[in-house]
């Protein structure tokens, strides 16, 4: 049987976070109405010209110095003709033979925790089409061009990504790099941040790459993967039967969990670019670039690193505290309002706060529970107000009460605190023993096992409020004896 290889490579559409338009004056607010936001420009009407939105280059030129890449002092703006309903002018503009942001390149982390570096072949600024719509309109489509116009850069990654896997580590990289860059909101759901992936498979030691096929505007990481691993499998299968991949553009379904054929794969001289007569050459100059690099943010893997040295986490907690700014921010803002150790902070956010915004369908920024009121709730812990298990229970009102939820109220009014008086400890394991003659006996005989069901029984007698610490202690004395 052949090895086969993989090789992937993405085209990645991030929706720039602009207000207006790449080359008008048009809103680019999410949501409106369709065809509110569509304005001459857009449309391509005559007597129009396009004017570049300064906002738009700075955001490209961001993103170029955050990869290593060479942000180009001269980038041109070419026509890219085809002709489809939502592209009304029936050509974009978009940059071909000079591109903005040239060679750079992204570090990814592999599943067995080493790192690979991903090339960046290039980064270009265009503008969106509009929209196809194809529901409830019995039979027809119908077209909304509220998003012609918006400016989208275009990530071009070289083709060395070798499983669906390592597709998925490098884009969800990317979807954190340009959040942190505050360049693109990465909603996915939206369509403001998707990508196209070309996948082709060669006999593994085979220097020449495949016929690739590009499977268009995936929109989520999950159906990334299923993509890349079904198109894989259908071009092996096709190969080994005596078939030929055709270079093609082709369709996932997530339904079926298929990709199909959608239209022959174009080239680039079906779209007869040629330079924008009605836009000059972009110029960027050294001291704009400077002014961008001084002020850009800490980005992910800098983030990580200062999360691991500084708060003393591992590497696989930073990872996880820094794929998104919103989960990090989250999660200083709460270490430096607890009082308390890091390791305990990221616990609580990386468990009891992940499993309920996951099982509410809620991102971080949409969280009930503040970061003032968790560093709130993990102070009563660690000063022994409350036990481990008993902020559990208070979390879960939190969560419900929102905003108008108060930890020590909560505490006052259930009567949640602690008990820390060794006396009164000392007698509800005396009752526990006293209860149960024969497992004392038998953890007496050698059965230490036991000693778990003696803490377990004190716990539940004391209705979670006993310190488990002292109990422990306590415990061992009174079993002892």
């Amino acid at each position: 049987m052949t090895k086969w290889e993989v090789v992937i490579g993405l085209e990645v559409h991030a929706q720039l976070a602009t207000r207006s338009k790449i080359f008008s004056g048009a809103s680019t607010a999410y949501g409106a109405a369709p065809n509110t936001q569509a304005c001459a420009v857009d449309l391509g009407l005559p007597g129009t010209l396009p004017v570049l939105n300064a906002e738009a280059v700075r955001m490209a030129a961001k993103f170029g110095l955050a990869v290593d890449a060479t942000v180009a002092p001269r980038s041109v703006f070419a026509r890219k003709n085809y002709f489809y309903p939502d592209l009304p002018k029936g050509y974009q503009i978009s940059q071909y033979e000079l591109p903005v942001v040239q060679q750079g390149q992204l570090a990814i982390e592999l599943e067995d925790g080493t790192e690979k570096i991903i090339g960046i072949t290039r980064a270009h600024l265009e503008e969106d089409a509009g929209k196809s719509l194809h529901e409830d309109f019995q039979g027809c489509s119908g077209i909304d061009l509220n998003r012609a116009g918006t400016p989208l850069l275009e990530i071009v990654s070289e083709p060395d990504m070798r499983s669906a896997k390592e597709a998925v580590a490098y884009m969800k990289k990317l979807h954190a790099l340009v959040q942190y860059l505050e360049i693109c909101d990465g909603n996915m759901q939206e369509g403001s941040f998707r990508c196209d992936a070309n996948v082709s498979v060669r006999p593994e030691g085979q220097a020449a790459f495949g016929t690739r096929a590009e499977i268009k505007n995936l929109n989520s990481f999950r159906f990334v993967e299923r993509a890349i691993n079904y198109e894989i499998e259908r071009q092996i299968e096709l190969l080994e039967n005596g078939g030929k991949v055709v270079q093609e553009t082709r369709l996932y379904d997530a339904d079926k969990n298929e990709t199909r054929a959608m239209r022959s794969k174009e080239e680039a001289n079906d779209y007869r670019y040629f330079p924008d007569p009605d836009l000059l050459p972009l110029m960027i100059e050294p001291e704009f670039l400077q002014e961008i690099r001084v002020a850009l943010p800490e980005l992910p893997d800098a983030k990580k690193q200062r999360f691991v040295s500084h708060y003393g986490l591992s590497k696989y907690d930073a990872s996880v505290l820094t794929a998104s700014r919103d989960l990090a921010d989250y999660f200083e803002e709460t270490v430096q309002n607890a009082e308390c150790e890091a390791k305990l902070c990221a616990n609580w956010v990386m468990g009891d706060l992940a499993a309920a915004l996951n099982k509410s369908n809620l991102d971080i920024t949409q969280s009930p529970v503040s970061a003032a009121h968790l560093a709130k709730l993990l102070r009563r812990i660690q000063d022994n107000t409350i036990s481990g298990k008993i902020a559990k229970d208070i979390f879960e009102l939190l969560w419900q009460q929102g905003e108008q939820g108060d930890v020590d109220a909560i505490i006052e009014e259930r009567g949640l605190k602690q008990v820390t008086d060794t006396s009164a400890i000392a007698q509800l394991i005396d009752d526990v023993i006293a209860a149960h003659p024969q497992q004392l006996a038998d953890y007496r005989g050698g059965k230490d096992k036991l000693f778990g069901f003696f803490v377990g029984q004190v716990m539940k007698v004391s209705k979670g409020k006993a310190n488990p610490e002292q109990v422990n202690a306590l415990l061992k004395e009174k079993l002892a004896g």
